[in-house]
């Protein structure tokens, strides 16, 4: 099963996530399919940036965001 979930990145207290679809087995971190955009809660005002287009065709194939993803994407108008 495909989930659309966040991939930390970044120094340590210091996050950013980039919003990947991945394998439910794989890793956090590991190998993932596709990199659908990301997000920086650090910054001010907090940076988010999804590919919609992408994002609304992985779930058409079946793609589960997790539920902080789901949040982000309602952010952006990706679902609503």
């Amino acid at each position: 099963m495909l989930k659309i979930r966040l991939r930390r990145m970044g120094a340590k207290k210091a996050p950013f996530y980039r919003i990947v679809v991945a394998d439910s087995r794989a890793p956090r971190n590991g190998a993932f399919v596709e990199e659908i955009g990301y997000y920086n809660p650090i910054k001010e005002p907090v940076e988010l940036k999804i590919d919609n287009e992408k994002a609304r065709e992985w779930m058409k194939n079946g793609a589960q965001p997790t539920d902080t993803v789901r949040s982000l994407l309602r952010k952006s108008g990706a679902i609503d």
